[in-house]
């Protein structure tokens, strides 16, 4: 497996805090009062399990969420798992989860391919005409990176410091 370094402290927040998580009981519903042993405790999610399902939650969003991906967390490494995504669906969903606060590595298999994917990590003060020239040898071809990473993206003008984009190599 490859791992993939993202700027932990940027990105959209998903996770919020263990509270916002739990839904409030019904007013109606008066609540039931819990036994403190091990099993109840089992019985509620952990912090990791709330996460992953946040990460999911955000991929469904995205519409990404095919029926084979499969997410573990590891501290703010996120293993990332799936036998039926191209190379494209691949890096898109590496860069959705990686683009998440908290988020520091993701780790994934990407199917095989003559060059490596390239990833640009923005810099303050960055446009993706900029990015573009740099990688695309042209700021008119903003555009291709901008549909490069559909649906993560929803305007070109709206990019922040220590996102990662993905660069396409056909544009």
């Amino acid at each position: 497996m490859a791992l993939w370094e993202f700027v932990k402290d940027a990105g959209k927040s998903v996770f919020g805090k263990a509270e916002a998580a739990t839904p409030p009981a019904p007013k109606d519903e008066k609540p039931t009062a819990q036994p403190a042993d091990s099993a109840s405790k089992a019985a509620a999610p952990s912090d990791t399990d709330r996460k992953v399902a946040a990460l999911k939650a955000e991929l469904r969003a995205l519409g990404m969420d095919g029926s084979d991906v499969h997410l573990r967390l590891r501290g703010d490494t996120v293993i990332l798992e799936t036998k039926e995504a191209s190379r494209e669906q691949m890096e898109k969903l590496i860069l959705a989860v990686g683009n998440i606060e908290g988020i520091a590595n993701v780790e994934a298999d990407l199917p095989e391919a003559e060059t490596p994917p390239v990833f640009h990590t923005v810099q303050k003060g960055e446009t993706l005409s900029a990015i573009a020239k740099e990688h695309l040898g042209s700021a008119n071809k903003y555009h291709a990176i901008f549909e490069a990473n559909r649906p993560m993206l929803s305007d070109p003008d709206k990019i922040y410091p220590g996102q990662v984009l993905r660069i396409p190599k056909d544009a």
